[in-house]
Parts: C-alpha cells; structure tokens; sequence
C-alpha cells in the first residue's frame, strides 16, 4: 500500500530543478506538495521554497539520506498504451490501473492513455470510458492514434479499419471523451486532414503528425495549419532524403514542433537520436515509451487492438508481417540509456522525460518540475541512474531502496 509523505526532507542528492543541478540538494514534501528545493547552487541553479527558506522547519519532518543519487521530476508518457499485461485499449478498470502502476513503478508518474486504431463506435466507446479514469485522476487524458493514418505506414494497425481524417468523424471521439483528448495523430495529407488540424486547434487538443506518407511541402502546410508534435519520430513515416527531404526535415527544422523520440535502441539508431537532439534541440523533444501490453511484464503473444503480437527478448512485433508493434519500454529505461548510451546532459534528459511533456499537455503548473507548489511527483535514482524510489502526491509508489 502506498503511504503519504506527509513532511519528508529528501537530503543530500543531486537535485535537477528547472535553472540546472544543485548538489548536496534538499527537497522538502509536504501534504503531497513540494515545500520547498534548495542546496549548494550550481550550473546555474537557485533555492526555492514556500512559506520559508528552503529546508526552514525541516526539524520537524523525517529526513531521508540521498548522498549519491538524483533527485528528478516524476516521468510525463504522453504516449503509452499499456503495461504490466494491461492494455489501455481494451481493459477493464482493474487492468488499466495494472498498467498504469506498472509504468509508475518505473518512474512514470504522469501518464495519457494512447488507443489504437479500431472500430469508430468502439473507439467513441472506449473513449467514454477512459475519461473517467482521467476525470478521477489516474490518468492525464487520452490519445487517439489511429484510425486516421496512412495505409502506406499503418505499422501495427489494421488497414481493414484505417479511414481518411473526416472533421466530423474526429469530432465525433473529442466528443465522446468529454474534454479529456489530449491528443490525435493524423495523416495530414489524407482528405481532411488540415481541416481536423483546424478543428483540433480550435479544441485546444494536439494535432500530432505521425503514420503519414507526407512530402516535406504537405507537412509544412500541415505545421502552419497548428500540428505541433511528432508522433515517434523516424518510425512510421517516409526515410530522410536529399531530394525529397519528406516530413522529417519538416518536422525536424520547425521551432513549434515537438518531436517524439523512442529511446529502447530498436526504434531508433543513436545516430538518429543524436540528429534529433542536434537539430531540435533539448527543448523540442519529449522522451515516449509508445508501450504496449508487454512493458513491465514480458515476453510472449499479445494483442494490439484486432492484431496479434509477438514478443521476444523485449522487441514487439505482429505475428504476420513483422512490423515493429509499439515497445516494451518504460521511461527509466529510456532515462539511464539517455544518460549511458546517448551521453545526453541530466538536464537536458529531464526536459525531454518530465518538463516538455509536461508543457505541452498542459499541465506544466503542476507537473514535470521541482518546484515549491507543484505536486510532489518526484523520482530517485541512484548512481547508475535506476531507479531507487518513486513518490507520487506525495505518495510512495517505489519506498526508497538505499545502501
């Protein structure tokens, strides 16, 4: 059972805030909030706190030795669709919450359920009863990818069940989720596809470019129409090349857009990564896990919406065709391979994984920082950069695993 942190100072640790790393970092947690943040300022960084300086009053609060280990923001998925076995397209409520507590055990302590592609009144349906998980707060929203994406880069969708971008029919799933669509990927250059650009803007939700067949001029129209993310960069849409450049550079050279990047090594080369990085920069891209049923869980068979998936040594692919089929990633994973392989800066690892997510779904002033008022969603890492704890509002999701 999880337990609140009632006053908790996690002392001792590096600590990554928004201005940078202090070392020797205090973060005070009070009543499921953050008190306060301070230590010996560095790269930049400064103390914070509420009612007080940071660490005033601590003698009243547990105190937790964190000497060498990170202190970061709670993990922001805007792009999962299961774990633990669970599927977020079609479980029951006790399978949904399996999967969510999976990936919060991995540090995920904000989450958007992702579907796939189906039925419209299926997907209208399971709309409806998503919302209410997010309404009751266990979720951040949902995600619809599919059934609006091209046939030439469905990937693990059904190509029985795909369909042109209609307004109406996008309509039709922001209705059904009653103000909980966070975000919908298209291909743009369908029939449709800017007008629901249009729409989706006008609804304040996410229009996401991603399993398109779009040349590099139909993904500009597509970005000045109000797409702002890329759905996993790289994967499901046309190769990077010299003379039909495709929506890659589009995507890629655009400052309002945010590109998606699957760090498991077997969506993306480093190379890849590296290249998105380097032109993007720090501050446009968001670390997703696009995991499936097998995340948290294991190898084996699954089903991905109507389509059957094999699992084997942790790579996801449909049993016919072998199309890679989502991930069995978590965002820790994808955090110390970052941090290991990538050779990628803490702080810039921490505006991919909590703060740009966080910026986009709209829910920067509570999440995806640590900062004094704002949850106390927060991970601990040890030096090897696993995970060694996991607190949620305040709540111990991974009780600290230290010595």
């Amino acid at each position: 059972m999880a337990a609140r942190a009632e006053s908790t100072v996690l002392a001792g640790a590096r600590v990554v805030l928004p201005t940078g790393v202090v070392e020797n970092g205090r973060v005070r947690v009070e009543a499921g909030r953050i008190a306060s943040v301070g230590g010996d300022v560095g790269r930049g960084a400064s103390n914070a706190s509420v009612g007080g300086e940071a660490g005033q009053g601590a003698s009243d609060a547990s105190v937790l030795d964190l000497t060498g280990h990170w202190v970061v923001p709670g993990f922001v998925d805007m792009h999962n669709h299961g774990g633990g076995g669970a599927s977020f397209t079609s479980g029951g409520v006790d399978e949904v919450l399996k999967g969510v507590r999976t990936h919060q055990e991995h540090g995920t302590t904000t989450l958007v359920a992702s579907t796939v592609t189906g039925e419209m009144d299926f997907l209208a349906q399971r709309a409806g009863f998503l919302s209410e998980l997010v309404e009751q707060g266990d979720l951040a929203g949902i995600h619809f990818e599919g059934p609006f994406i091209s046939p030439c880069r469905k990937g693990a969708h059904s190509e029985a069940l795909l369909r042109d971008p209609d307004p109406a029919e996008v309509r039709k799933l922001l209705d059904a989720a009653r103000g909980t669509a966070r975000m919908v990927t298209l291909a743009t250059e369908l029939p449709g596809g800017i007008d629901s650009v249009r729409l989706l803007v006008e609804h304040g939700v996410i229009a996401a470019i991603g399993h398109t067949d779009a040349t590099y001029e139909q993904t500009v129209e597509a970005i000045d129409a109000g797409a702002t993310v890329a759905t996993h960069l790289f994967n499901a849409m046309p190769p990077l090349g010299h003379r039909a450049p495709g929506p890659i550079a589009a995507l890629l050279e655009d400052e309002r857009v945010t590109v998606e990047l699957i760090n498991d090594g077997t969506h993306l080369h480093p190379a890849a990564l590296e290249l998105a990085f380097h032109r993007a920069g720090a501050g446009r891209v968001a670390f997703i896990t696009d995991a499936m049923d097998a995340a948290g869980f294991g190898d084996g068979v699954y089903q991905l919406g109507p389509l059957e998936v094999e699992v084997k040594d942790g790579v996801a692919r449909l049993a016919v065709g072998g199309s890679i089929a989502g991930s069995t990633l978590t965002l820790d994973t994808a955090f110390k391979r970052a941090a290991t392989i990538d050779r990628l800066p803490v702080t810039d690892i921490v505006r991919a994984i909590s703060a740009n997510p966080a910026k986009l779904l709209g829910v920067y002033d509570r999440v995806g920082s640590l900062e004094p008022g704002k949850d106390a969603d927060l991970v601990i890492l040890d030096a090897d950069f696993a995970i060694a704890g996991v607190l949620r509002r305040g709540e111990w999701v991974v009780r600290p695993r230290l010595g």
